[in-house]
């Protein structure tokens, strides 16, 4: 019998439900924290993250008017296809950062998507108040999602991290263009095989790879990008990119960059990570007589 020739895994980007090469068709080198040699990936131009923030920004009107119990279905669906493609991802963990604890891992990402799937009908409603007035005047503080949030996502335990953060940030109505952590993307570009089966409409979530020096300017002062998190730029790095934000009046969340274990418990999840990217509007209405 021939020997049987191993076919190596093409990684693509996830832009708009679709995956796709960098438009400019270049490639980089991961590699294993041994040094080995993993895998191209694309290297995102900036021509590929404005068309995925044009399609973040098209797609989130659609998805914030979608019910709150849809969008919890949609995310339960993503635990099922994590759930399902257990051993792919372990298998991505091992080669790309050697991870000592890939089911843990795993299982962590699969209880934040059921975790925030059972929050959608529920955070508005503890969020949202009745205030006081002394006039004759209904008085309603209600919460809407922000729009388009930029995401840097960290190599820390890179499918927990990438769950723990674009869970939250979707639940709400938001849309979000995802930095993949520039030398760790293989986790992230295989998690957008799980988003392609889950239901998940196309431009809610777009996942890049690539140069973060690069990328990262372009993203902080992009107008159509309302809010950002920073989580994997280094804390001495931020500075420059929180002014470049500053300029275009963007909210950018202070996320930690803590240890693997951090992203494991239960630390990094509840209300407190929704609310971080919603925005207040209160409504006056006079009583009726």
């Amino acid at each position: 019998m021939p020997t049987r020739t191993s076919v190596l895994k093409t990684y693509k980007m996830w832009v708009n439900g679709q995956f796709i090469r960098s438009e400019s068709g270049r490639t980089y080198e991961v590699r294993t924290v041994q040094g080995d040699f993993l895998a191209n990936v694309p290297q995102a131009s900036r021509k590929d993250l404005r068309d995925s923030i044009e399609g973040v920004q098209k797609a989130q009107p659609s998805w914030a008017q979608r019910t709150a119990y849809n969008r919890g279905q949609i995310l339960y669906r993503v635990a099922e296809m994590l759930e399902s493609r257990r051993d792919a991802l372990s298998t991505e963990l091992t080669q790309a950062i050697a991870s000592p604890h890939a089911d843990a891992e795993i299982d962590r990402a699969i209880d934040l998507w059921v975790h925030y799937a059972g929050w959608s009908d529920k955070w508005s409603a503890l969020l949202s108040t009745l205030n006081p007035v002394a006039m004759p005047m209904h008085n309603f503080t209600l919460p809407e999602p922000m729009g388009v949030v930029g995401l840097v996502c960290p190599e820390s335990a890179p499918l927990a991290s990438l769950s723990a953060l674009i869970a939250p940030i979707i639940v709400s109505g938001n849309t979000v263009v995802a930095l993949l952590p520039e030398n760790a993307p293989t986790v992230g570009l295989a998690f957008a095989e799980v988003l392609a089966t889950s239901d998940l409409p196309g431009g809610v979530v777009q996942l890049l790879s690539g140069r973060h020096s690069e990328l990262l300017p372009h993203l902080c002062g992009h107008t159509a990008v309302d809010a950002l998190d920073l989580c994997g730029v280094p804390d001495d790095q931020r500075a420059s990119y929180e002014v470049q934000a500053s300029e275009s009046v963007k909210r950018v969340a202070h996320s930690p960059n803590p240890t693997p274990d951090f992203w494991l418990s239960e630390r990094a999840q509840g209300l407190d990570w929704i609310e971080r990217f919603v925005e207040f509007k209160t409504v006056w209405h006079p009583i009726g007589w």
